[in-house]
């Protein structure tokens, strides 16, 4: 099956915290399995910019404009591939909230976001503009430095950032979205500082941590797969 969209995610802030495996139970459905790292569930908030979203076969100059999305997702196992469930994304974009609800049946959500970059430090701050979902904001800054490098293969990083694929519900069944993207690359130190967080209480999320494990990156080039049935056996595009 061919890719059908492609896409940059670049200056990215990933948020994780620990979480109750069973409070995560209760919010996904059965078909859909929990994944765990050590025993441990996870929730994150995850904020980057998508850039040169087009087509396949369309011309970068045409791609449509860069807009800034920060998700709340948690980690999941469906059809023997791993994966995330995403319990909202906000993006500053009316454009793919109407394509993500409709097209990829998410909870996407009108936000107002201003990110930040200059090199050394990134930073997200929402504040949701929707009334379709629980009022949320959201502001965080990170100090980051070295040199940017896939994580170790089997660390609790890998497994935290190297998903290729989503799993939503419609008409009561499980689906599945691919993408393809190159190992994140993640910078040596990444010290985050939470400094407003509804999101994760608007998704009914309790954490076990006080303070978030933090990852930054410059970014991916991506492309991505229409949405499949996640019990269909099918080999993973290259």
């Amino acid at each position: 099956m061919p890719w059908v969209l492609a896409m940059d995610w670049v200056e990215t802030l990933f948020l994780h915290w620990r979480v109750d495996a069973a409070s995560m139970r209760d919010r996904i459905p059965r078909a859909i399995e929990i994944d765990t790292f050590d025993g441990d569930a996870w929730a994150s908030i995850v904020a980057f910019r998508i850039a040169g979203a087009r087509p396949r076969g369309a011309p970068r100059p045409l791609a449509y404009p860069t807009f800034p999305e920060v998700n709340v997702r948690t980690y999941v196992r469906c059809g023997g591939r791993s994966g995330v469930w995403f319990f909202s994304l906000d993006a500053q974009s009316r454009f793919a909230v109407a394509l993500g609800r409709h097209a990829a049946f998410l909870p996407y959500v009108d936000a107002d976001i201003a990110p930040a970059f200059d090199g050394a430090t990134l930073s997200y701050d929402l504040a949701r503009a929707s009334r379709d979902m629980p009022a949320a904001r959201f502001a965080a800054r990170a100090r980051f430095g070295g040199d940017a490098r896939p994580a170790t293969p089997g660390s609790l990083d890998d497994w935290l950032v190297q998903r290729l694929a989503f799993f939503t519900v419609a008409r009561h069944r499980v689906l599945r979205l691919d993408v393809a993207h190159a190992p994140w690359p993640l910078y040596a130190t990444a010290i985050a500082q939470v400094e407003h967080d509804s999101l994760l209480s608007a998704a009914a999320i309790r954490t076990l941590d006080a303070e978030p494990l933090a990852h930054v990156s410059p970014g991916v080039a991506v492309r991505a797969w229409p949405l499949r049935s996640a019990e269909a056996v099918a080999r993973m595009p290259t």
